[in-house]
């Protein structure tokens, strides 16, 4: 599906969350020492999810509060007490049960929500929207140095 130029940053975003998926899997799956996936998942969101969560929050929230915006919070909140309970552990559940998450979030905003917003939202408020994510958004990049999943 043809993503809004305004927002398409974002939906660029998830092919990186996607792979984080699958590549926790990949180490789960190949028994990789744990603490290796661990710092991954550390990275992953210090450096990749965090921010991303901080803009659609910042940039989408705002225009439009419904159902949809709703469950995207609980799970961004979700997915910030696994991210908890990953830094003061290595339990190989909460690694599945982040990459699950992680997965099922990305494909309801992409399959859902992100087309309910732009069906929903004036033009020129997704215009404002797309200003504002180019002033803050940075491209990802998947520079990871331990290819555990390989």
């Amino acid at each position: 599906m043809k993503r809004n130029e305004n927002i398409v940053l974002l939906s660029r975003d998830h092919h990186f969350g996607l792979l984080c998926s699958w590549k926790i899997r990949q180490g789960l799956k190949k028994e990789v020492e744990l603490s290796r996936i661990k710092n991954y998942i550390l990275y992953f969101w210090k450096n990749h999810l965090e921010e991303h969560f901080h803009e659609e929050e910042h940039l989408l929230f705002p225009p439009l509060t419904d159902e949809y915006s709703s469950r995207i919070q609980y799970e961004h909140h979700q997915i910030k007490t696994l991210i908890l309970q990953i830094e003061n552990s290595e339990n190989a559940a909460h690694f599945s049960n982040f990459a699950d998450l992680l997965e099922q979030h990305i494909r309801f905003e992409e399959r859902s929500w992100l087309p309910h917003l732009e069906e929903k939202l004036d033009p020129e408020v997704l215009n404002t929207i797309g200003k504002e994510l180019d002033q803050i958004h940075s491209e990802e990049k998947d520079l990871y140095p331990d290819e555990f999943w390989k």
